[in-house]
């Protein structure tokens, strides 16, 4: 049994349809949407091999053809280098306006993929069948497209709707634990930042959701995918409250750039550490309970992430150099550090000018050098 969660965006709608199967149907969801019949499916190899198999033979059974083009996995392939192959391989397909690209995994694949479809031939349809917890409660929805840089996370990209998101709850099966985690990064995020009750009802139900629960996880990705197509349908292009999904962003990319986007720190993993770092720095300013840090960081705990400096990979790391980290980072204005920070559980806002000397030393506080 399937759950559709629309997002109603004036002229560019779109249907985010959640639950079991879904691969195996794939075939009748995207036929209407193609003017030709033609597609081609980008996936990394991990799930090329495990999942492609079935969602080519449901796009043949209804009349599709199918180019399946895989690229390395991991946050390197989200380069400009990347960007460059990818587009050679989709021209040499010959795809023309009529036709589609169907992003075929977890969040790489999907920025990497929309982002491709958002400059071939001046923007392609895409659709979005994401293959992780974390993409499909978070980066398969909304449209934000992009690669990495030295210089920073995301900063290349463009806003690019797809025309279908399917996230198929059945391919969790093979998601590794530490993937699963990465996602109730995001998951747990949701709670955090906008809805009490959800984040209560995930302290009751996480441990269900982590055990691959078919009624947990059916549940959390519905509330997460439904609390953003709202945000994204209220402020589509990131200009006011769609910021507040950063929450834990601004911190948690700094320590991927002192990584090096490498497999040592995942991108959920830094989410995790981000937004138990926003509610220490946020209790530490008066602006919420330490009661409500503490529950921020045993839930994120819970499930088996990191929450402290000391169990992030590259640890000791040094203020100043995150804090420039910080500076580079996309919600950055004229250098001006910007934070979502939280208010109370369920409860954030966007802060601006954030002043980094009380920011550097609640960084060396946390062990930070």
């Amino acid at each position: 049994m399937s759950i559709t969660v629309p997002v109603n965006l004036a002229g560019r709608e779109y249907d985010v349809v959640i639950g079991p199967g879904l691969i195996g149907q794939a075939g009748s969801h995207i036929a209407p949407l193609l003017k030709r019949g033609r597609t081609a499916i980008v996936a990394d190899a991990t799930v090329a091999q495990l999942h492609a198999g079935r969602l080519v033979a449901s796009l043949a059974a209804a009349g599709i053809e199918t180019q399946l083009i895989t690229i390395p996995p991991g946050e390197a392939s989200k380069s400009f280098e990347g960007l460059a192959d990818l587009s050679d391989r989709l021209l040499a397909l010959e795809l023309d306006r009529g036709d589609l690209i169907v992003a075929f995994g977890g969040g790489v694949v999907g920025d990497l993929a929309g982002f491709a479809a958002s400059i071939y031939k001046r923007g392609i349809d895409f659709i979005q069948i994401p293959t992780t917890l974390l993409a499909q409660v978070d980066s398969s929805v909304g449209g934000k497209t992009a690669i990495d840089t030295p210089r920073g996370k995301n900063l290349i990209g463009a806003f690019h709707q797809p025309r279908l998101v399917l996230a198929d709850l059945d391919v969790l099966a093979t998601l590794p634990d530490r993937e699963m985690a990465c996602g109730m990064a995001e998951v747990i995020k949701y709670g955090l930042l906008g809805d009490a009750g959800f984040f209560a009802w995930l302290e009751a139900n996480s441990a269900a959701a982590m055990a691959r629960d078919p009624a947990a996880l059916a549940e959390a990705v519905r509330r997460c995918v439904a609390m953003k197509a709202q945000i994204v349908i209220e402020d589509e292009k990131e200009q006011g409250q769609r910021a507040l999904l950063n929450l834990g962003h601004t911190f948690g990319h700094a320590l991927e750039a002192e990584n090096g986007y490498g497999e040592a720190l995942k991108h959920g993993e830094a989410v995790a550490a981000g937004c138990a770092l926003a509610y220490r720095y946020a209790a530490s300013q008066g602006l919420c309970a330490e009661a409500d840090a503490a529950r921020a960081e045993a839930l994120l705990a819970a499930v088996g992430l990191p929450t402290r400096l000391a169990q992030v990979a590259g640890h000791p790391f040094d203020a100043a150099v995150l804090v420039g980290h910080m500076a580079q980072d996309k919600k950055a204005q004229g250098g001006a550090i910007t934070l979502v920070l939280p208010t109370a559980i369920g409860a954030s806002h966007v802060a601006r000018n954030v002043d980094t000397g009380p920011l550097s030393d609640f960084l060396r506080g946390e062990g930070a050098l």
